[in-house]
């Protein structure tokens, strides 16, 4: 069976698409764990890092190589992470110690770790 011609640029949709459903979702548990509603106020949660995860992909040129953990995940994560946290700041949210590395290692789990799984799949497919 022949493999189906991918345009690179659904890859690019598809992994900043998914970095935002990520933030989006990190921001909507953190709203519940505090007994908030998951997406009454989402924006306000949310936007901080959403800007800063754009951020972040235009710092790394992150539609050069989307799926790369270290040229792409690395930086946008860290940039999501600190752009977020000032932008919180700025905007009059609180940011605690705690909250920073709550955010840190979920963000890191899930903007790099989906990129750890991707080349995992990518890797073993190439060697079947």
């Amino acid at each position: 069976m022949a493999t189906p011609v991918r345009h690179p640029t659904a890859g690019i949709l598809a992994a900043f698409g998914l970095d935002v459903v990520l933030v989006a979702l990190f921001a909507a548990i953190g709203r519940a764990s505090h007994s908030e509603a998951p997406f009454a106020g989402l924006a306000t949660t949310a936007g901080p890092f959403l800007a800063a995860l754009v951020a972040g992909w235009l710092v790394c040129l992150g539609w050069h190589a989307p799926r790369a953990i270290l040229r792409t995940g690395v930086p946008v994560w860290a940039v999501t992470l600190v752009g977020g946290m000032i932008l919180r700041t700025l905007s009059g949210q609180g940011v605690q110690v705690a909250f920073v590395i709550v955010a840190a290692s979920v963000l890191l789990i899930m903007l790099v770790g989906w990129r750890v799984v991707a080349q995992l799949i990518a890797r073993r497919r190439a060697s079947d």
